[in-house]
């Protein structure tokens, strides 16, 4: 049996000969404080000659104990809220919930700079939903905060410059579906990334606020001469809300997104002068092309653009709920040009008088809008000529991603293909159904379901890249090290050529999210799992164990390096997977206030130090493996020949088995 190799004596001697006379000096003066101040008590402390002459130190550290207490009650998640919604939507308990949004690891990449702002996150809940069919009342999420500092995060940004991301303004009346999941989850990994975020102010648009705002807005686009009352006849569509062109429609005059026959509709409206705004939105889109993204679908809009603009409706005399139109209460404001100020509603402050120009200068414009495809044209162009009439600031970007399908169809529910986030979750975890998501669709195009390809890629690198690395390498550690780091992790890699490649992986994965191609950053940090897997396989620690002496202390060496490119992983990691790295690092042996406390620039080599002792190896991620249900007291094949000269039996489901549980 090849010898125990024990750090701590390497260890012990390096860290005595570099550091013995801080050491003995700390040991001396504690020695004296203690027997000097070993019969005082808090009182005679507090009367102390010292304490007399600096009481502007006391004080002072009570003030910073009072704003930290301050801070952290804004900042904090408070999951255990409730508010009610239209229909029946509830913020609940999130371990009783979807767990999407990983709230019990709710680390982001933390800013760092000294500026902290009222930071929110208002979303629509995923979570607890049985829904009324209802109005039109809806809401979004919205981050806004200061971005990471210039140590390796993005770049800081002034009091004045908070970064504000919102998601689609998403409809209550249905079941959250896993479109809407989508989006959220892609913004809440932009969000992690950029900034620290909790989840501490939840708006709706039938807040009293928001029709405040909504009617000061109206009265400023009325001002400007943009709103007239005419009668309109067309083709209506419900589900889109908005009438058609001809043009536009399928076959039977369908609309190309419901599929349904639009409706002919006459009314007498109030209008909006889009027409008016022609030239002013072709300007825009030509001197600002990052304005929208991707740029396919800058060139979607410039085509709508260039075929000439028409004045749309923005009231609606057939419905009896909703915002009535300030100057005639028989007709009410048309949803589009309501919920979409829900945007600029959300930033104003609970304390404040809602007015649109406390909430304008709480942090609008907003930095990216972050929504699905079928809604660019509300968001690129009637949104901003809206903007532009009531002369304030357009967003900075408007990013359009694609649609998801389900085995390369469609889905719906007539054709019982749906795919339901929370049902995903349950089976098969957050870590896995956000990483999925994140890597396999690239944002901005559309991407496809299956479940097998959904196992067979969180397997492959959940599973085995990621955390069959971590556990391996803990296991030999504890076999040969007794779980303890020999040397600090820049020691260890003096002479690793792996370094240099993780850092430039990292460096690259960092473009990416700032770039939101959150697909191809989570392929450059899989890269460097491969990396590491590499790396091992190279060195082979567990035969250098065997020979002892010089090659037991490379071995151990070995060991430090390939727990750092992990350590690396998990901190970059934390945008897409926050529970599996909160995991990753509760294995390296670190608190899990520690975790919360990671920013980007952790993603630097060094973070490891000689005398860190690890925790037990437990898999970090549960392998997911399909079973089939056993049938005539066997298991049934996952090929079967069909008898036909009898009636076949119902094929049996496949069910998923988490092989181990972390």
């Amino acid at each position: 049996m090849p010898k125990l190799f024990d750090a701590w004596p390497v260890y012990f001697r390096r860290e005595w000969k570099r550091n013995w006379p801080f050491l003995v000096g700390f040991s001396v003066t504690g020695t004296i404080i203690t027997k000097l101040s070993l019969g005082l008590t808090e009182e005679d402390a507090k009367k102390s000659a010292f304490a007399q002459r600096h009481k502007w130190l006391w004080s002072l550290s009570l003030e910073f104990r009072f704003r930290i207490r301050l801070k952290g009650k804004a900042i904090l998640p408070n999951f255990e809220r409730k508010r009610e919604m239209s229909g029946r939507v509830i913020f609940c308990n999130p371990q009783n919930s979807l767990w999407l949004f990983s709230p019990s690891s709710s680390s982001s990449i933390k800013s760092k700079t000294t500026y902290i702002k009222n930071v929110f996150l208002n979303r629509r809940n995923l979570l607890s939903i049985s829904p009324k069919p209802s109005s039109s009342s809806s809401s979004a999420l919205f981050c806004c905060c200061s971005s990471s500092s210039s140590d390796g995060g993005a770049q800081s940004i002034s009091p004045a410059d908070p970064f504000i991301l919102t998601t689609p303004l998403y409809y209550v009346n249905a079941p959250p579906h896993m479109g809407s999941a989508y989006t959220t989850i892609a913004a809440d990994a932009i969000a992690r990334f950029q900034l620290d975020i909790a989840h501490d102010k939840f708006i709706r648009t039938t807040d009293s606020s928001h029709e405040e705002i909504v009617k000061e807005f109206y009265a400023r686009v009325l001002d400007s001469g943009d709103i007239y009352r005419a009668d309109y006849e067309g083709l209506y569509c419900v589900g889109c809300e908005e009438y058609k062109d001809e043009k536009e429609l399928l076959e039977n005059n369908c609309c190309p997104m419901h599929l349904k026959p639009c409706e002919a509709r006459k009314e007498d409206n109030y209008f909006f002068a889009l027409s008016k705004y022609q030239k002013s939105l072709e300007e825009v889109l030509a001197h600002n092309p990052d304005f929208v993204q991707p740029s396919y679908r800058l060139n979607e809009v410039q085509s709508w653009v260039k075929s000439g603009l028409r004045d749309f409706s923005i009231s609606r005399a057939s419905v009896d709920w909703g915002i009535p139109v300030p100057t005639d209460e028989k007709q009410t404001i048309y949803i589009w040009f309501d919920a979409l100020l829900g945007y600029v509603s959300a930033l104003s402050q609970e304390e404040e008088k809602p007015t649109l120009q406390h909430a304008i200068s709480s942090g609008w414009p907003a930095s990216l809008h972050l929504i699905g495809k079928d809604i660019l044209r509300f968001h690129a162009v009637y949104w901003p000529a809206m903007l532009m009439s009531a002369g304030l600031s357009l967003p900075k970007m408007v990013f359009g991603h694609g649609f998801l399908s389900k085995d390369g169809m469609k889905m719906g529910k007539s054709l019982g293909n749906t795919l339901e986030p929370k049902d995903l979750v349950l089976r098969f975890g957050s870590d896995a159904v956000r990483y999925f998501f994140l890597r396999e669709v690239e944002l901005g195009n559309d991407g496809d379901y299956s479940e097998e390809r959904f196992i067979n890629i969180v397997n492959a690198h959940l599973a085995n890249t990621i955390g069959n690395l971590l556990n391996r390498t803990l296991g030999l550690l504890k076999k040969n090290c007794n779980s303890t780091l020999i040397v600090d992790s820049i020691i260890a890699a003096e002479e690793s050529a792996l370094k240099d490649t993780v850092e430039k992986l990292v460096e690259t994965a960092k473009d990416h999210y700032e770039n939101l191609s959150l697909s191809l950053a989570c392929e450059a940090i899989l890269e460097i799992g491969t990396a590491g897997n590499l790396y091992m396989d190279e060195r082979a620690p567990w035969s250098l164990f065997k020979k002892g002496g010089d090659a037991s202390e490379a071995a151990a060496k070995d060991l430090v390096v390939i727990l750092e490119v992990v350590r690396i992983i998990g901190v970059a990691l934390v945008p897409v997977t926050p529970s599996l790295s909160s995991r990753i690092y509760s294995q390296l042996g670190f608190s899990n206030d520690q975790f919360e406390d990671i920013t980007w620039s952790e993603t630097r080599w060094g973070g490891l130090k000689g005398g860190q002792v690890m925790a037990q190896a437990i898999p970090i991620f549960a392998r997911i493996e399909i079973i089939r249900e056993e049938e005539n007291g066997g298991e049934t094949p996952k090929k079967a020949v069909k008898d036909k000269k009898q009636k076949q039996k119902p094929k049996p489901k496949p069910q998923v088995a988490i092989e181990a549980q972390s």
